[in-house]
């Protein structure tokens, strides 16, 4: 077994599937990775569990009785900012589960590989903690020296306006809500102007994996920022594709390669 959580609480996973089979599979090597487990069979008891047990990370199963895995999502991240990682038994069913405003972080699709889903459990719980630890050491600043307010930091790059401290972003003066996850992508992009920015680097760098997962991931986040920041998707001002090798923010009007 791999060393984990050693020196504090361990990490609570719901899992979330209607096939008991592949929830014992899982429960078996999450556990032996010092993940404490907890299940639900249907959605409903999944949305209950979630509210009441607050775990640090969901695998939620799409197809579910009662309420399915999309409604499931779509509810749990209204009240609550964990990773929820949705199970996917069709691989055509990407496209929807990263395309609907649902906030979910991560898909993987059956049938998966077990040693993959547990590195992306990793990645995706490393990725909150330390989320969760800079909002409270930027939230121990201000109650610390509350007279000596550090202006926000902010990147422009010609319409596009980026307040990283709170989270916010305009296009062309006029807020952008974004994902957390599509926050980060642009904000990655948006440190680095000009610069063309692979797709599994953005995969390693945002998404936090320390292997070549899906890259079809990175492409849909990009999607749906278009369909945010551009006025016209098909030819982006903002958001550029360089064809063959990845994307990058550019402040010049001028037309998509790719």
């Amino acid at each position: 077994m791999e060393e984990n959580n050693i020196g504090e609480a361990k990490k609570t996973i719901l899992i979330v599937d209607d096939e008991k089979p592949i929830v014992d599979v899982l429960y078996h090597n999450l556990n032996r990775e010092g993940y404490n487990i907890i299940e639900a069979y249907d959605g409903e008891t999944a949305i209950n569990m979630a509210f009441e047990q607050k775990p640090d990370l969901i695998l939620l199963d799409i197809m579910l009785p009662k309420v399915d895995g999309l409604t499931v999502c779509k509810r749990i991240r209204n009240s609550m900012n964990i990773p929820i990682i949705m199970l996917s038994a069709k691989s055509e069913e990407i496209d929807k589960i990263l395309g609907l405003e649902l906030g979910a972080d991560d898909y993987i699709t059956k049938p998966f590989s077990v040693r993959e889903l547990v590195a992306r459990v990793k990645a995706n719980l490393r990725k909150a903690e330390l989320n969760t630890n800079d909002k409270q050491m930027n939230d121990s600043m201000v109650i610390e020296k509350p007279k000596e307010k550090e202006p926000d930091k902010i990147i422009e790059i010609g319409e596009i306006y980026i307040n990283l401290d709170k989270f916010e972003v305009k296009v062309r003066n006029k807020p952008i809500e974004l994902t957390l996850r599509e926050f980060e992508v642009l904000k990655y992009l948006a440190s680095q102007p000009g610069q063309v920015i692979t797709r599994e680097s953005l995969l390693e760098k945002v998404w936090g994996y320390e292997y070549y997962g899906d890259i079809r991931t990175v492409d849909v986040t990009i999607r749906r920022i278009r369909e945010k920041i551009e006025i016209d998707t098909s030819s982006p001002k903002l958001l550029i594709t360089k064809r063959g090798v990845g994307y990058y923010i550019t402040s010049r009007e001028k037309e998509n390669e790719g």
